[in-house]
């Protein structure tokens, strides 16, 4: 079944940890950094569904 989009880049696992963090507060360009992705792909990791 087609979703849409591009194709994720980050894991499952690299996304949960990517949550975590910003919800303790880590800023947004230092989780962009240490994944490698630029600070605007952060965002619709953060708004997705936990389970996308």
């Amino acid at each position: 079944m087609y979703r849409g989009g591009r194709r994720r880049i980050l894991t499952a696992a690299q996304v949960k940890d990517l949550r975590q963090r910003a919800e303790k507060g880590e800023s947004k360009a230092s989780l962009a950094r240490d994944f490698g992705i630029t600070w605007d792909t952060v965002y619709p990791y953060l708004k997705t569904a936990p389970d996308a």
